[in-house]
Formats: structure tokens, sequence, C-alpha cells
């Protein structure tokens, strides 16, 4: 089997299994049929199967029974496709029902025994995996300026759930200048590599790599086998330098309560 073709299936036989069935710690799952609401998030949520098993009407009814339970909510809600999930017809039905697509990213794996690790922070940066709340509030800040995030809801969304990622930084001067987590999957091989914001002015100097390469030794010790990544155009390529594998595409499309209701 072709390496991306083997990476693409452990990715859906592990990685979209436990999406269906293990929970991050403070989310609920309540199953639908072949797809899962999951609630308890900044959003809601709906993931399914590779191959959900319906079309047509029958396709139509299931999208608007997700819509409208989170619309009863009051709560946005994104449903997360993959380029090669069936039928194919399921991100223009999701439009057709009031979801707007977000950009598309590039889903990436890699084993970690094959990936070139070789990086050197900047001079006078230090590469750590951050040590407790006094951090995460420092990540919080730093996302606030990157992102333009709501710093204090980030912070207390950090510091409730410490368990669900480890962060690692790069700091300079004192001074966190970028940030990115890595999240363990339960029950697979596989971690998942997140986030990777940095000062404007600290881009383009080697620390997006050297926090992947930081992130995948971190990994390596515990245990994990695969990493993945939802990457970006811009940080897509770089990825590909240091061993990853496209495998297939992810577009969220989203619904929020203050779009045109179609019922």
């Amino acid at each position: 089997m072709p390496d991306a073709a083997r990476l693409l299936a452990a990715y859906d036989d592990q990685v979209r299994h436990a999406e269906l069935t293990a929970p991050e710690p403070g989310l609920r799952l309540a199953p639908d049929g072949p797809v899962v609401r999951v609630t308890g998030g900044r959003r809601g949520f709906v993931t399914g199967r590779r191959d959900l098993g319906v079309a047509g009407p029958a396709l139509d009814e299931l999208i608007t029974r997700q819509r409208d339970h989170f619309a009863d909510r009051g709560e946005c809600v994104e449903w997360k496709t993959r380029g090669h999930d069936r039928p194919a017809s399921l991100p223009d039905r999701l439009v057709a029902a009031g979801f707007e697509a977000e950009p598309r990213e590039t889903v990436v794996i890699a084993a970690i025994a094959g990936l070139r690790l070789e990086s050197v922070p900047p001079d006078g940066v230090l590469v750590r995996e951050v040590s407790g709340e006094a951090d995460l509030r420092r990540i919080a800040a730093l996302s606030a300026e990157v992102f333009g995030t709501d710093e204090a809801a980030l912070a207390a969304d950090l510091v409730s759930r410490p368990d669900a990622a480890t962060h690692v930084v790069a700091e300079a001067d004192g001074r966190f200048v970028s940030a990115a987590r890595l999240e363990f999957v339960p029950g697979t091989e596989f971690a998942g590599l997140w986030g990777g914001g940095t000062l404007p002015a600290w881009r383009g100097r080697g620390l997006y790599r050297a926090l992947v390469a930081h992130r995948a030794r971190l990994a390596a010790a515990r245990g994990v086998r695969y990493l993945q990544v939802d990457a970006s155009d811009d940080s897509r390529p770089i990825l590909e330098r240091l061993g990853f594998t496209a495998v297939t595409t992810t577009t969220p499309y989203v619904w929020s309560p203050s779009a045109k209701e179609i019922r």
C-alpha cells in the first residue's frame, strides 16, 4: 500500500473513530445515526463516518436535524468534512442548509520515526513545555495579540482544562513570542499538532519548525507513533519538508444563529 494510503487508513481507523467515541474532557457526545453531535466546547461540532451511508432527502434530513438542534440551543455549529468523504454531495447540501465553508486545509501525517527533527531556534530563544497556570495565561495573552481572540475567555478555558493538551512556547527576553499545542488522541497511536501563533516580528525565523520538532520529541517520549496536522497553505510546505505526507483535505462548514435559517 502506498505511504499516503496507509497513513490515511490509519487516520480513518483511529483518529476519526476516536472523534465518534472518545470525547475530550468536558465535552459530550450524542450519536445521531452516522454522525455524532459534540457539545460543551466553544461551539457545537458535528462529525461522522467516512461514508455516511445516506444520500438525497435522507441526507438533507440528517443535516437539518443537526442544524436545528443547535439552533434551538442558540449555538454555532461546525460540521467537519474531509475531501475523501462520501457522499460527495455532502458539502453542497450543507451549503443549501445554510452552512458556510471556512478555509480548506490539508491533512498531513507523519510517522515520528521518519521525521527530520534537526532544528535549532534563533539565538536567545528558549523553546520549552509550559509549566503551569501562569504560563497558560501568558499563552492566552499571546493569542489575543496575534489572532485578536478573547484573552479572558481563552485563559479561562485553558486553565479549566489543564490536561486537555500540552503546550510548547518559544520565549525571548522573558516574553512568549510563539506558542503551539500538542493534543494526544486517547486510545490511538496519534497526536495532533495545533495552534502555532507567532508575533509578526518573529515570523520567518524558524520558530514554527522548532515548535514542531519539540512537540514531536515530546510525543515520541510518550509512545506516540503518528503526528497529524490540519495544515494551512503556509504551514504545509514546512511540514512536508520535515517529512509529513498530505493524505486528504478538511473543510469546516459552519452554521451560526445569526445566519438566515432555512426551515
